[in-house]
């Protein structure tokens, strides 16, 4: 079931990349199913919390009427910033799977691990490396493209 959530937020990214925005996506899943789906919209919404994790949690708490997602799971092509893994923490999403791992501001352990058992009032299972490559070569491919854009 994982890679089957990490292709649908894999799709996500693809929205966001075909919006000339950084090619991240998420989804939350209740039950098996999508309840929220999200990615990068900072470009076009002049905003800088527009991350796909955030979109996605919002749709998603309005589908369940509440901002509690205590038995939700988010799945997120890239390892989470500080800004969405608080909103993570915050809405109580049990479980996370991320893609590719983020060495610049990743908050699940590649520079900073704010899931860290015991550090705040609710504890995230973390999980990441689900579809790793493919997660990274999109982001690879859409800063390539951006940096020979750049140079014309």
């Amino acid at each position: 079931m994982e890679e089957f959530f990490m292709k649908e937020a894999l799709k996500e990214a693809q929205k966001a990349y075909c919006r000339k925005e950084v090619p991240i996506g998420a989804v939350v899943v209740y039950k098996n199913k999508i309840i929220g789906r999200g990615y990068n919209l900072r470009e076009k919404k002049k905003s800088a919390l527009m991350h796909a994790e955030i979109v996605a949690i919002s749709k998603a708490c309005k589908k369940l009427k509440s901002w509690r997602l205590e038995d939700c799971e988010l799945y997120v092509t890239l390892e989470p910033c500080p800004m969405c893994a608080g909103a993570i923490i915050q809405s109580r999403i049990k479980k996370v799977f991320f893609g590719a791992f983020d060495a610049k501001a990743g908050c699940a352990g590649s520079t900073f691990d704010l899931f860290e058992k015991g550090k705040f009032n609710h504890d995230v299972e973390v999980t990441g490396g689900v579809l790793q490559e493919d997660c990274a070569a999109l982001l690879k491919t859409f800063f390539k493209e951006l940096r020979k854009f750049d140079k014309s």
